[in-house]
């Protein structure tokens, strides 16, 4: 037998090896990270699905709040893990498009990681106070030209803070960071609350965080940046007011692994995630959250990501927006 032919019998062998090795996984618990805080949107989003979803795995899902640094903490944890599977991350839209794009000193890139799934989805809505006068996208806009105009978020960075400036971007003003006063606050509650006691003119935030403001009039939507209309908000849409851009400014929750996870195992949570996604109860507790659920197969959950990333990449060089430290 030649030194090739050794080679080639060894391969093949590993490669058998492998395939069986994997074939039996999961042999033990499954470690899932929760990058924030018990409560919040990742939170909330991962122990709603951690009982479908371990019914499909079939072994227990231990599920922990690693947080700290917008994310970057439970992230880097995922991220240094052997790439078997064992240790996952439910990825957020903060943690995953925002901070990448915004933050220069982040101890990780996209790259670093390999997404099974993309599976919800919350869209962005923009409201004010009912007793602000501001009735529609074009009176915010016409307000801000005028001065005085603040909007709040739940601090520097995040998903709040670059989605009200991409918003009056993209409905013409040219400098949004002078035009209209950053108000960051700690947390998306306290953001919110701003907009209801007055502190702040506008808020653009997740649904699902405004869904209890708008039912109780307590809020009133002016814009929500999906194609579709959202249940519950009698708002425009990006898509009715002809800004294509704004489809990309969504909330979402995914799952990865590190980098090298196999694609035996990426296989696996493809299907855990089909069984768990259809659950009945699950489905409507998101959907009652405001949350659309849809499941994205890796290529899509990808690209996905990644034009999302250069979109807010691209919006924060042009503002200045990036943060050095």
């Amino acid at each position: 037998m030649t030194f090739k032919s050794i080679l080639a019998a060894g391969a093949m062998a590993a490669g058998l090896t492998a395939t069986a090795a994997f074939a039996e996984y999961p042999e033990r618990p499954i470690n899932m990270v929760i990058p924030y805080g018990a409560g919040g949107a990742t939170d909330i989003s991962a122990r709603t699905i951690a009982e479908p979803l371990g019914n499909a795995v079939g072994k227990p899902l231990v599920m922990a709040n690693v947080t700290g640094a917008g994310g970057a903490t439970g992230s880097v944890t995922v991220q240094n893990a052997q790439p078997d599977g064992y240790t996952m991350l439910f990825a957020r839209v903060g943690s995953h498009s925002v901070s990448p794009a915004m933050k220069a000193t982040l101890p990780y890139t996209l790259d670093d990681f390999r997404f099974v799934t993309v599976y919800e989805i919350n869209p962005v809505a923009c409201a004010v106070n009912p007793s602000s006068g501001i009735e529609s996208m074009d009176d915010l806009i016409a307000k801000v030209k005028e001065g005085g105009v603040t909007y709040s978020s739940s601090g520097v960075g995040s998903l709040l803070h670059l989605a009200g400036a991409m918003v009056l971007r993209e409905f013409g003003i040219e400098n949004p960071l002078e035009a209209a006063t950053h108000i960051p606050l700690k947390g998306g509650g306290a953001a919110a609350t701003a907009v209801l006691n007055g502190t702040a003119t506008f808020i653009c935030t997740n649904s699902s965080a405004l869904a209890s403001f708008v039912a109780n009039d307590q809020l009133n939507p002016i814009l929500v940046t999906t194609a579709d209309p959202v249940p519950g908000f009698d708002a425009p849409t990006a898509a009715d007011l002809d800004k294509p851009a704004l489809h990309q400014l969504v909330g979402w929750t995914g799952i990865a692994g590190p980098d090298g996870l196999p694609d035996d195992v990426a296989a696996k949570w493809g299907e855990w995630m089909a069984e768990a996604t259809a659950d009945e109860g699950f489905l409507e507790k998101m959907t009652a959250r405001g949350s659309v659920i849809r499941l994205m197969d890796p290529v899509e959950a990808n690209e996905f990501i990644q034009t999302q990333y250069e979109t807010f990449r691209a919006l924060v060089d042009e503002l200045g927006m990036r943060i050095e430290g």
